[in-house]
């Protein structure tokens, strides 16, 4: 469940941001975005997984919490603070955070 969970605030997220640049620029850059976005979270949740290996106990905290979750949560984790900065001028209006 918590994994089904982490999934569909990743979707949303890649459906805000692809919304926000076709409305910005074009759908041509939103798709390269969705794309980039894509290739970051594949990348990264491989990376986090060699992580969560290193860390973590082998079977992890019980049934919700196994290395798959908690490598996905170390995923977000990261790619929240990069997204924060690469797609600040989509959460900032006039110097401001929304």
């Amino acid at each position: 469940m918590v994994s089904f969970a982490i999934f569909l605030i990743h979707i949303i997220f890649f459906a805000y941001i692809f919304r926000r640049i076709s409305k910005k620029e074009n759908v041509k850059q939103a798709f390269y975005n969705l794309l980039f976005m894509i290739i970051i979270f594949t990348a990264g949740w491989a990376f986090s997984t060699m992580i969560a290996k290193a860390i973590f106990p082998e079977l992890g905290y019980g049934i919700e919490l196994n290395l798959d979750t908690i490598s996905l949560l170390i995923l977000t984790l990261g790619e929240s603070m990069f997204y924060k900065f690469y797609y600040a001028d989509l959460f900032t209006q006039a110097g401001r955070e929304k």
